[in-house]
C-alpha cells in the first residue's frame, strides 16, 4: 500500500507534520528578518527569495522521494507450503510509501510493516497502482484478519485490535491459498 498501506491518521500527521516543520523553518527565518528589523527593500526581496528557494529545495526533495517505488530488504515467510519473498517496511518514512507507484508485483512477493509496538493499524491506498490484500498479524504471525484493498483510494482498511504487524500481498493472495483469520504466517521476523 502506499502506506501505501500506511496507517491513514499516520500517514496524514506526518505529511501534515513536514508541512508544519517546513513551515516553521520558514517562519523562524520571517522572525529573524521580520517587521522589528528594517530591512532595505532589496535585501527584504533577497530575504524573500532566499527563504523559498530553501523551502522549494527542502519539501521537493521529500516530494521526489514519494513519487517513486521504493525497493527494501526481504525477509522469507511461508504460509503453509508458500513461501513469501516479504520487504521489510520498518521505519516511519518506510511504511509511509509502503508500494506505492509500482505497477506490478511478483505473485508471491508482497511488504511486511513492521511497528515498534502494537497499535491499532489502518491503511489505505493513496499512490498505489496495484489493488492488494493486508492481513494484520499477531506478534508470533497469526492472522487477525484480511482486507481487500482497491488502488487509489483513501478508505481506512484496520485491524480488529492492536498489532505490530501487517502483510501486504497482490489481490487475494490470501483468499486463493485458502489462509483465513487464526492460520499463521512463520519467518524470523517474528522470533
Amino acid at each position: 500500500m502506499g502506506s501505501s498501506e500506511w496507517p491513514a491518521l499516520d500517514m496524514q500527521s506526518r505529511d501534515t507534520s513536514r508541512v508544519k516543520h517546513t513551515i516553521g523553518q520558514g517562519s523562524q527565518l520571517t522572525r529573524r528578518f521580520g517587521p522589528s528589523r528594517r530591512l532595505s527593500p532589496l535585501m527584504a526581496l533577497l530575504t524573500a527569495l532566499l527563504t523559498a528557494l530553501l523551502l522549494t529545495v527542502g519539501g521537493g526533495r521529500n516530494a521526489r522521494a514519494q513519487d517513486a517505488a521504493q525497493q527494501l530488504p526481504t525477509t522469507t515467510l511461508t504460509a503453509g507450503m508458500h513461501r513469501i519473498s516479504a520487504e521489510v517496511a520498518r521505519t516511519p518514512e518506510q511504511r509511509a510509501i509502503g508500494l506505492m507507484h509500482r505497477k506490478s508485483m511478483p505473485q508471491h512477493a508482497g511488504m511486511i510493516f513492521v511497528f515498534d509496538r502494537p497499535e491499532a493499524l489502518c491503511f489505505w491506498m493513496k499512490n498505489t497502482l496495484i489493488p492488494l490484500s493486508i492481513a494484520f498479524l499477531q506478534d508470533d504471525g497469526t492472522i487477525l484478519n484480511i482486507e481487500e484493498m482497491k488502488p487509489q483510494t483513501l478508505d481506512s482498511h484496520c485491524s480488529v485490535r492492536p498489532t505490530r504487524y501487517a502483510l501486504e500481498m497482490n489481490a487475494g493472495w490470501f483468499a486463493k491459498r485458502g489462509l483465513k483469520p487464526g492460520d499463521r504466517i512463520t519467518g524470523d521476523i517474528f522470533k
